[in-house]
């Protein structure tokens, strides 16, 4: 796959389809690799007339990692928060951000559709008000506005952020896909064989515990968002599982409250994860929002 330069970074990426269509930036969220965007689901957005760029972000995969800025303890990050003290933090979703923006020129793209999931979804709003220029169109999925009035994750998703992983291979990838079926919701089956080639996948291209934590305290340090939403302009499309354990649905609410004209799907049964019997009405929700632009 190929790397770009940008941001002062190294970024991994790899696309699907024409480059003459219309381009499709797909942002994943908390230390997830882009690998989490599924062949399959980035040749449908194909079939739909989209050029799909994905990427990995700054600290994961097999981008530029931040080794030198250590790893932050997230327990006394949560005490902080909850203190509503300032948080430190190595980069910010500002910074990664303009990693994504500067990927775009890398690659030669003026303007695309902008897409992201969970934390992938604040750095495209970020995206949409601090680029609002290279932005044809936002979807936002399973996300949040980072507003500290909003309903907490249950204790059981909270555990799946501030749990520390365990370090043999093995017991890693049970406790992987034990998580993602914690996150996944109740109202689609949990594709256990699906999840676990995607958590073996991933430790075998790059297990980082250590990004993650900073990626998470890079949210944690930017804090709300809601007013600098206000500004945003572009199309913009809020998709939210009604069964949400991680980020629940009051955070989509919450988005699509404070973008103008933004549209508001909530799936029924849908939790923290994307499962393929939602993907038609996810990727049409996406086609006609971008038709918009």
């Amino acid at each position: 796959m190929p790397k770009a330069k940008a941001n002062n970074i190294e970024i991994e990426y790899d696309t699907f389809g024409d480059p003459s269509s219309k381009p499709l930036l797909l942002i994943m969220g908390l230390g997830a690799q882009m690998i989490r965007w599924e062949e399959e689901m980035c040749e449908k957005l194909v079939e739909r007339g989209f050029y799909v760029i994905r990427f990995d972000n700054r600290d994961v995969g097999l981008s530029t990692k931040f080794d030198e800025a250590g790893e932050p303890d997230l327990m006394k990050l949560y005490m902080k928060v909850a203190k509503g003290e300032k948080i430190e933090s190595t980069y910010t979703l500002n910074d990664m951000a303009d990693d994504a923006v500067g990927l775009l020129t890398a690659i030669n793209i003026d303007k695309a559709h902008i897409c992201g999931a969970s934390m992938g979804g604040m750095i495209a709003q970020t995206i949409a008000y601090r680029h609002p220029s290279r932005v044809l169109s936002l979807t936002s999925i399973m996300s949040s506005t980072g507003n500290p009035d909003l309903p907490r994750p249950k204790p059981e998703a909270m555990k799946v952020l501030v749990e520390p992983p365990p370090t043999e291979r093995d017991a890693l990838i049970e406790h992987g896909v034990k998580n993602l079926r914690i996150i996944h919701g109740k109202g689609f089956p949990f594709d256990e064989e699906r999840a676990r080639r995607y958590v073996n996948a991933s430790y075998d291209r790059s297990n980082y515990r250590a990004g993650f934590s900073r990626q998470l305290a890079a949210v944690l340090a930017t804090g709300n968002r809601k007013q600098a939403l206000t500004s945003i302009r572009a199309p913009t499309l809020v998709i939210h599982g009604s069964d949400d354990p991680l980020m629940p649905p009051d955070g989509g609410k919450d988005t699509a409250e404070a973008i103008s004209d933004a549209e508001l799907l909530i799936i029924d049964g849908m939790g923290h994860s994307l499962p393929p019997e939602v993907w038609p009405q996810v990727l049409d929700a996406i086609t006609n929002n971008a038709s918009k632009a």
